[in-house]
Formats: structure tokens, sequence, C-alpha cells
């Protein structure tokens, strides 16, 4: 489990979040320490895939503080390369390029944007094919795999950028069920080999499996964060009791 004394690489202080009249964040704070594996959960429109789109600047908070690596983020150039130096996404929806192969989809990012070689992106690549156990996919267009391997393309192609968080905003919910396994079972690995990561979504067996702390979101509030010992046998708030009785299985 996580040390106590790892440091702080994500500190979100009093952060808000308006869509017009809709408080989609109301002074959030959380901080997330290097390694940490921190599953954020909650009904539908609580905040939680706002949350993590303020950690990478695709939604700019209104006010509060997130400090991502020793760098406050606003309309900087620090910011922009303290992102992009330090945070990878997984979405719902995969995003693949379709005319591109699998292979292309993920050399993209270290040639365009870090100045690979093509033939080092793709000894890249590849590693990270093998990680998420499909490599034998790598010249094949996106239109010929599964959800649940494409999905597995877009974990690779994040991680090709080499980030030291990993960011995933519902990451299983656009898959067929049987595709759902899977996914979460790469995801596990990376939670096992120490990566920091912020997840979004509503596999509570995933939660129990990986976390190391939980977050209960509702209303654009965090309600509730504890171990998920603690968070599944004996949840505080009757909010997220309620929330739990729902999901978990009787």
């Amino acid at each position: 489990m996580l040390r106590n004394e790892t440091a702080t690489i994500i500190s979100i202080r009093a952060v808000s979040k308006l869509f017009g009249a809709f408080k989609a964040l109301d002074e959030v704070s959380l901080d997330v320490r290097e390694g940490e594996r921190v599953v954020v959960c909650g009904p539908s429109g609580s905040g939680k895939s706002t949350l993590i789109r303020c950690v990478n600047r695709l939604e700019k908070h209104d006010s509060g503080e997130i400090v991502l690596d020793g760098v406050t983020l606003g309309d900087t150039r620090d910011s922009v390369k303290v992102i992009a130096d330090t945070v990878g996404m997984v979405f719902q929806q995969f995003n693949l390029f379709p005319h591109l192969t699998v292979l292309d989809n993920i050399t993209l990012g270290p040639v365009r944007s870090r100045g690979m070689s093509e033939t080092d992106a793709k000894a890249l690549a590849m590693h990270y094919l093998e990680r998420v156990k499909i490599p034998e996919q790598a010249g094949k267009y996106p239109r010929h795999l599964s959800g649940g391997q494409q999905q597995r393309v877009a974990i690779a192609r994040a991680l090709s950028m080499e980030p030291r968080v990993m960011l995933f905003d519902e990451p299983t919910s656009a898959l067929d069920p049987e595709m759902i396994n899977e996914v979460l079972d790469v995801m596990a690995e990376l939670a096992g080999s120490g990566m920091t990561m912020i997840c979004v979504t509503h596999e509570m067996g995933f939660a129990r499996r990986v976390a190391d702390t939980m977050v209960f979101m509702d209303k654009g509030k965090i309600v509730e964060t504890a171990p998920p010992d603690v968070f599944f046998t004996a949840p505080e708030s009757a909010r997220c009791q309620e929330f739990l009785q729902q999901i978990l299985p009787h």
C-alpha cells in the first residue's frame, strides 16, 4: 500500500466550476500522492468527470487552485508543459483515428509532440501493446477491433507519452458487458505497477481491488473520502450509504 510520506503530485483546493448557472464543482478539495490510486464515484451529474477534466485543463476551473507537480494550473506555458509532461487520459469513447493503424495511432504522439524517431516510437508502441496484451493487433485499423481492444489501444496510446499520472473517465461505460473485464484487468495491472491514477468509474469490484482512496461525490461536492475497506463497510454519510445500497449487489 501507499506510504504516508509519498509526495503530493496533485493538489486541488476549493475548486469550483460553473456551466452557466449550474455549479458542476462546488469548492472541491483533494490531494493525490505519487503512486496513489484514487477511485471517484457518485451519481450521474455529480461532477466526477468535470473534476478530472479540470486536472488536465480540458475544462478551466472558475475559482480555487489546482497544483500539478508543483505548477499552479492556469493560462500559462508552464501549465501546458506540466500537463503534457505529466498527465495521460483515457476517455469513455476511444477517440482513435479511424484512418490510422493501431501502431500509427500510438506512435503519432511521441513523434509529433516529443520529437521521437519513428523507429523508437514504434518500439515504444509495441512495448505498450504488449503491456495491454494485444501486440498482434498492431497492423489493424480500429474498425477491425472489438470495443475492449480499442479501449486497450487508447490506454497504450496514453501510456506511450510516458505520463506520471493517468486519468480514466468511465473507461468501460461504452463497452459491452463481456468486454469490461479485459479493460479493467489492464487498469489493475497498471495500478499494481505503481502508476498514479484517478479513475472515475461505477465498477466497484475494480475499486475494491485497486483503490488506495475512494472519493464519493454528489451535487458537485466531495461528500466522503475513505480507504476502500472503510468506504464499503462503514460509510459515514447517509447519501453515500444510499448510493452504495443502489449499486452494490445484495
